[in-house]
Order: structure tokens, then sequence, then C-alpha cells
């Protein structure tokens, strides 16, 4: 899996994504301009540790991102889309991409990308969830229908076995 933010400007959500980024193994993009540098302490305390073991790749632009990734399969999270992101098959090496917190992806790459469009149903006049929250809402649906491929599915006590119970 494939984790796309485009023109991030919250160090602390793009600290988040990667975190949970390193926990399922999904790489993540990052589009420019960033609202922060990518040393930003803000960014590596979100990511505490594990921002180390992050596979990410910053892009100059979203040009360049299509021309480094041609060919992908990518899913455009937005409030705007007329899909519900429950409601498509996410393929194992897609890319789901969300966009800057202020405005989201632009709409004229929206426009071209219609059917691959999708959105957190929320109700009345919410603007939007945060950027982590939704990355991490999004990203949990497309591993749960890839049967959670590669990653743990039982957690162990630390002190106990579960026979005990």
């Amino acid at each position: 899996m494939n984790i796309v933010l485009f023109e991030p400007e919250i160090p602390a959500n793009t600290g988040n994504i990667g975190r949970t980024c390193v926990a399922t193994g999904t790489k993540l993009h990052l589009i420019e301009p960033l609202g922060f540098k990518i040393n930003e302490k803000a960014l590596k305390r979100a990511g505490l540790d594990y921002w180390d073991n992050l596979d990410v790749t910053v892009y100059d632009s979203y040009d360049d991102f299509l021309a480094k990734n041609p060919g992908a399969k990518i899913y455009m999270a937005t409030t705007k889309a007329l899909n519900v992101y429950s409601d498509v098959s996410y393929e194992p090496d897609c890319f789901i991409m969300f966009g800057k917190e202020s405005a989201g992806i632009p709409e004229e790459i929206l426009l071209r990308n219609k059917e691959n469009s999708i959105r957190i149903p929320m109700i009345g006049d919410i603007r939007s969830l945060n950027l982590s929250n939704s990355a991490a809402i999004v990203l949990y649906e497309a591993l749960r229908q890839n049967n959670f491929d590669h990653m743990r599915l039982q957690g162990q006590l630390h002190s106990h076995t579960w026979d005990e119970a």
C-alpha cells in the first residue's frame, strides 16, 4: 500500500501518518511544497522513534509524482467525492492520496479522477476529519480488504498467556 500526501501543511499530521505507515508496512509519498521541513522537530515527535524506519519519498510536484509512478492506481480521498471509501476494492499496490489540510486535493485533479475519488461519510456541515485520522480510516479499510497481508493478527500479553483466561 501507498499513502500520498499532496502538499501537507501540518508536521504533526504527517508525523502521525508516517507512524501509521511504519506500523502497516505502507510507503509514504510526499508531494511538495511541504508546510514544514522534513527534519522538523514536531514531525519527528509525532512519528516518535519510528521515523527512521519509514519508507518515504518526496516529489517536487504532482507531475513529478505521476512521472515516477507511471500507471499507478490512485484513489483520491476528498470530502467532495461521490463514492464512499468502503465501497471500492483496493489493490495491494494502490496509492491513496490525501490533500493539504487547508484546501484538499485541487478540483482539477479530482475532475480527472472522478471514478477513483472516495469520501468518508460525515453528518451535517462538518468540513472534514483530521488528516491523520482520515488516512488511518481509509488505509485500514484497504488493508482489511487485502486480509492484512504480512501483518501480525494476534497480540501477546506481557506477564500472562491467553491460555490462563
